[in-house]
Order: C-alpha cells, then structure tokens, then sequence
C-alpha cells in the first residue's frame, strides 16, 4: 500500500515519483515494482546527509549535513523540500551548487527531508 509523501524509483528506469493520495496496489514501471526509498535519520559514513535546520530572520536555512554534502556530477544533492502539514516547499539543486536553501516564512518545527541521487532518502 503507497501512503502520502512516499517516494518510489524505477530501478530499471530511474523515474521517481511522489504519491499525493495514498491507495491500495503497487506502483509499477518498466513492468516491475518501484522501490520504495525510507527515510533515513542517522548518518553512518563519511558524508553527511541528514538536513541541518536553522531558525533564520526569513524563515528556516536548511543545509545538508553537518559538513556540507559533496555536489559533484555524478553524487549530489536533488532536491531539498520542507514539509508544513498538508504544504510542500521543495527546493531542486544541481551540481555545483551549494547544498542548502533558504525556506521563507516557515518555522524550524516542520519537517525537513533531503534526497542524495547516490544515498536515498533522508529527513532531519
């Protein structure tokens, strides 16, 4: 059963998507299941991954990782996205970039998830 604000990927493929309703049955693509991405909490390699929230002037700073996360062409950091009950605010980077975002207007209590194109899932 897919819940709300779950991510899937296509192993075969690479599409990923987000489910906005919840439902019985499988997502499918390419003919098989999508894999379902957990969220992680805690890092355990040398990188870090979990998202650092910042009470700003502005809203909240998110940054990925208490040293900030490598952006390099082939492991970097997609997307970071604030979630605030039933709203979404979802930040895409592409290497390069810095790996954060500055979330206007929001407070430090909602919750926070970054996706590494490399590692997965991750939430503060």
């Amino acid at each position: 059963m897919a819940e709300k604000k779950q991510i899937y990927k296509c192993d075969i493929c690479g599409n990923m998507v987000e489910v906005i309703d919840g439902g019985d049955g499988d997502l499918v693509c390419c003919g098989q299941n999508m894999a379902l991405f957990e969220e992680k909490t805690e890092d355990q390699g040398k990188e870090k991954h979990v998202p650092v929230v910042e009470a700003v002037a502005e809203g909240i700073k998110v940054t990925v990782g208490s040293n900030p996360h490598p952006m390099e062409e082939d492991h970097f950091i997609q997307w970071i996205e604030a979630i605030d009950g039933e709203d979404t605010c979802r930040h895409y980077l592409k290497p390069g970039q810095d790996p954060q975002t500055l979330f206007k207007n929001l407070s430090p209590d909602v919750q926070v998830r970054e996706f590494c194109n490399v590692h997965g899932l991750w939430k503060a």
